[in-house]
């Protein structure tokens, strides 16, 4: 990781007052909403919810992509409950499902993740060589080894097991996938520690911070104003 500290699991106060500051940021973006300012080229954007939330929680997100131009949408399979069988198989599936979703579009898809929704979109651009244009994290530990206390319960979630995550899957969830990849991540995160969302140097992705809750990331004004960025600057990259 760029940061030298060492991952330390958020306080008690920041969880407990997690609900009370992700109402307050869905009230800031009924009040003052983000401005849209540029065009959409209509190139597929999916969007996959953290754990134990669906596309309800994501529909900010969804409906300011599309107000922003975009083919918005959740990744359609309802409640996400984690990962279940063979991971690997699991992923393999998704991905397809992935594919499947970008049909009737010859434009690469952006996948955009939230929490341990982050994780199925790093993967599934993995995948999907050539179908992907970018990927963006939100509050997703993917940088973690298996004895981060902080976010043990989603690694054994995604391994499968109830056993320490093997170093290998590690290894493999902090790689990032080979096409352009942004962690939006918050230093006041009351869920995961901020360190884990941080890339290792040397990688070709990029790190943005924003000051916000884990649970109203996905419609924290400041993070629906850098995932519109992103999209267009992706945007203008790939028309040249």
């Amino acid at each position: 990781m760029h940061a030298a500290t060492t991952p330390m699991r958020p306080s008690l106060a920041l969880f407990g007052i997690e609900p009370w500051r992700a109402a307050l940021e869905f009230a800031s973006l009924k009040v003052s909403g983000v401005p849209v300012t540029a065009s959409g080229d209509g190139h597929p954007v999916i969007i996959f919810p953290g754990l134990a939330s669906d596309g309800r929680a994501v529909a900010p997100l969804r409906k300011y992509c599309t107000r922003l131009g975009y083919s918005a949408m959740d990744w359609g399979r309802g409640r996400n409950n984690g990962p279940t069988g063979d991971i690997g198989t699991w992923l393999d599936a998704l991905a397809e499902h992935v594919e499947n979703l970008m049909q009737g579009s010859d434009q690469p898809a952006t996948l955009i993740g939230w929490s341990l929704g982050g994780l199925y979109a790093r993967e599934s651009a993995k995948l999907l060589p050539g179908r992907v244009r970018q990927v963006i994290t939100i509050g997703t530990p993917f940088n973690a080894s298996a004895d981060h206390t902080n976010v043990g319960w989603l690694y054994r979630l995604v391994s499968g097991t109830k056993a320490a995550i093997a170093p290998a899957l590690a290894a493999k969830l902090r790689t990032p996938p080979p096409v352009p990849t942004v962690s939006i991540y918050s230093r006041s995160d009351g869920i995961v520690a901020w360190q884990t969302c941080l890339h290792a140097k040397g990688t070709h992705a990029t790190d943005i911070e924003v000051r916000g809750s884990h649970i109203g990331m996905g419609w924290n004004p400041a993070v629906l104003r850098v995932v519109g960025e992103r999209l267009q600057s992706a945007q203008t990259a790939h028309a040249h």
